[in-house]
């Protein structure tokens, strides 16, 4: 994979992280992710997907082991401390399963708009990028609208954008498909290969094979009791049944029970 070439932007040793509860929730996992990856990250529901991006997105922090940033390591003190602050804020953009986990302002050129502001850019930038990045998602009929009152569809492609306006290197995308029409989720692919494309570093969690399959080059495959069990081609790992009925990700084949008559 041509993306290992490049220099890690996030390194992860030993990772555990457990709720209050002492329930655990990841147990050692360990991997980098270098520039310009585009990397899927599988498991069954309750496996810690959301979890790990979570915790590479400083929005919670391992209860063991390490994560690394652009070098940085990231805990409670670096995330909330410049300059390392601005940096990490800038360059990772998250994707929530939920679009309205994220969406907050009166209207979609606000919610556009509140990354650059934050990032102290002069006006005219930040309406340059607001409007290149309506036009680039398809949503500048949207501007001036509401982002309550928008569709499932609606909501997750205005989500989007407003990371986008931020211009980061990497996103992470927690179940970008969940929810979604058939057409939205095909708008969503191809607008994923896109990001590729352009050099966006990806880690996608999903559970959907066929987006998996279309837009990434590398998979991750969590089990159910949290640990990391695979870690390669996603070719390799979607072409192995045995590897994916481990981690609960298809079902047993069935057969009639004719068949098994003599």
């Amino acid at each position: 994979m041509g993306g290992r070439l490049n220099k890690p932007v996030f390194k992860l040793e030993n990772v555990c992280f457990e709720y209050a509860e002492s329930v655990p929730a990841l147990q050692g996992i360990s991997f980098d992710v270098h520039e310009g990856e585009s990397i899927a990250l599988l498991g069954a529901n309750a496996s810690g997907k959301s979890t790990l991006l979570q915790l590479m997105d400083g929005l919670c922090f391992a209860s063991s082991g390490s994560i690394k940033a652009f070098g940085t390591t990231l805990s409670e003190q670096s995330v909330e401390a410049p300059p390392f602050m601005h940096l990490f804020r800038q360059n990772v953009g998250f994707l929530f399963q939920n679009p309205d986990a994220q969406l907050f302002s009166s209207t979609v050129w606000e919610e556009l708009a509140f990354g650059p502001v934050q990032m102290g850019l002069p006006k005219e930038d930040i309406e340059h990028r607001v409007r290149d990045v309506l036009l680039m998602v398809g949503i500048e009929k949207l501007a001036k609208r509401a982002p309550q009152t928008l569709s499932g569809g609606e909501k997750k492609k205005v989500a989007l954008a407003s990371i986008l306006t931020c211009a980061p290197k990497v996103i992470l995308l927690d179940e970008p498909g969940a929810g979604l029409d058939p057409r939205t989720q095909e708008w969503l692919a191809e607008f994923i290969l896109r990001l590729k494309a352009s050099g966006v570093t990806l880690v996608l969690a999903s559970h959907d094979l066929g987006l998996v399959a279309e837009v990434s080059d590398r998979t991750l495959v969590l089990s159910e009791d949290h640990r990391l069990l695979f870690d390669g081609s996603t070719l390799l790992a979607l072409a192995d049944q045995e590897l994916l009925l481990s981690a609960n990700l298809i079902r047993p084949r069935r057969f009639p029970a004719s068949c098994c008559k003599e």
